[in-house]
């Protein structure tokens, strides 16, 4: 652009025409897609993160994030269509600004939306007038409004007046081949008709479809919802999975049985425990605003419960199995976990059941590797520190046959299963990978 919005027609009008600079704040796995489909979609495009690591390898064309094309930065950062820096005043060049920051949990299992204020307070020495502020970060009910709002103001510019506010709920889903960010429809809310009716125009001209909500609170719950859903689901089938082993049902069979009524049900899956920067997390963010208006939560509750139960019992079948089949216990057993990332294909980490399968294993004296194509190296986490710097092994015939214990925890595509079975004592599977690839054997125990 040559010259910024005088006022919110002007800059309804450059979204529309695609003559604006957006930037998005925080480049993972969320922020980087969002910020490659905006600049795609024909406006200027500006990253910024606070990591200087991550600026320097998109500028050296280094992919940090594996289903992501480097070049592609690097050529627009040539052409001038990209930037990225980790200086917050560059945001004096920008239309609309994006927020894409992580919002995890305490210690205590209570929001952190320290990024997300932290980001704020970044952001307000910069603001300026008839500039668009878009939180996507997933949050409870009334973040925008009671948290982020009044940081912005601290600027001295009104919320409404000068700048405007909106709350759009990022919908990413690493891996998946099927979806991407253009084309997941967008949730839309904003503090103002202006405010909603700005960022509806810009999220139009980069995503298939948005749909407005009449409030960001609105917008909000919906992403809440989303992954409440998922979890209780989840919590449902890892349930079922105990109830029907204990009767030598396979829940699995049972499963796909199920999922051939074309109407009434909706298949979910169980597995070592739930992972991920979203379902793990988004429940505890209602149950704790819920408490503000004296409302219990009692299913979401119990879903956690029996989610975050399910490594420990995937550990109790492989103590049983151990014992039962090599009179052996767990203290001193080699243990290769096949799979550390929290989902098939991608190399993310966060709040990966296999992080906790690994401390209890070795709590228990176990002695633990892990297998990992997508993840050669354990990045640090606030949850297991101890295990920052360990690299993956090779996963070959004399690699698997090195161990007491194959643990499957996460079902790459990558892994040579058949091999992995052959050579190995026991195998003990989280996620019926073997058998939905063929491979029966004596050997192998579904957990």
């Amino acid at each position: 652009m040559t010259a910024h919005p005088a006022n919110a027609a002007d800059l309804l009008s450059a979204f529309h025409n695609r003559q604006a600079t957006v930037a998005v704040i925080g480049l993972g796995y969320v922020g980087l897609p969002l910020v490659k489909a905006i600049v795609e979609a024909g406006f200027t495009g500006l990253g910024i993160d606070i990591d200087p690591e991550k600026i320097r390898m998109l500028h050296e064309g280094i992919a940090y994030i594996k289903q992501f094309d480097a070049g592609f930065f690097v050529d627009r950062i040539a052409d001038g269509r990209f930037a990225c820096t980790a200086d917050f005043a560059a945001l004096a060049e920008a239309d609309a600004v994006i927020i894409c920051v992580p919002t995890p949990l305490t210690k205590h299992r209570e929001p952190d939306l320290s990024y997300v204020a932290g980001t704020a307070r970044s952001i307000a020495p910069h603001l300026k007038p008839n500039q668009l502020v878009v939180l996507e970060s997933t949050t409870y009910p009334g973040t925008t409004t009671e948290l982020l709002v009044p940081l912005l103001e601290a600027s001295g510019l009104k919320c409404g007046a000068d700048f405007f506010v909106a709350f759009s709920p990022e919908r990413e889903d690493p891996g998946n081949p099927d979806y991407g960010t253009q084309s997941i429809p967008k949730v839309v809310g904003g503090v103002d008709p202006t405010s909603l009716e700005l960022a509806v125009a810009l999220y139009d001209q980069i995503v298939v479809k948005t749909v407005p909500v009449s409030s960001t609170a609105t917008a909000e719950a919906v992403k809440i919802t989303e992954n409440i859903f998922r979890a209780v689901n989840i919590a449902l089938v890892n349930e079922l999975k105990l109830i029907y082993g204990a009767m030598g049902i396979d829940v699995w069979e049972v499963i796909e049985a199920a999922k051939t009524k074309p109407f009434g049900f909706m298949p979910f899956y169980p597995g070592p425990g739930l992972g991920g920067h979203c379902i793990p997390i988004d429940p505890f963010y209602l149950t704790w605003k819920a408490r503000e208006f004296d409302m219990p939560t009692r299913l979401v509750e119990l879903a956690g419960e029996i989610n975050t139960a399910m490594p420990g019992h995937v550990v109790s079948v492989c103590i049983e199995e151990l014992n039962g089949r090599f009179a052996k216990g767990l203290n001193g057993a080699k243990v290769l976990l096949v799979g550390l990332a929290y989902k098939k294909n991608v190399g993310d980490i966060r709040e990966s059941p296999g992080l906790t399968l690994i401390r209890l294993l070795e709590d228990r004296g176990a002695k633990v590797d892990y297998l990992d194509p997508h993840v050669p190296v354990i990045t640090m986490t606030r949850e297991h520190p101890e295990v920052a710097g360990r690299g993956s092994v090779v996963g070959d015939a004399g690699t698997f046959a090195r161990y007491d214990l194959a643990l499957i925890a996460t079902d790459h595509d990558a892994v040579d299963y058949a091999a992995l079975v052959e050579n190995s004592r026991l195998v003990v599977d989280t996620r019926n990978v073997c058998a939905r690839k063929g491979i029966h054997s004596q050997k192998v125990v579904k957990a």
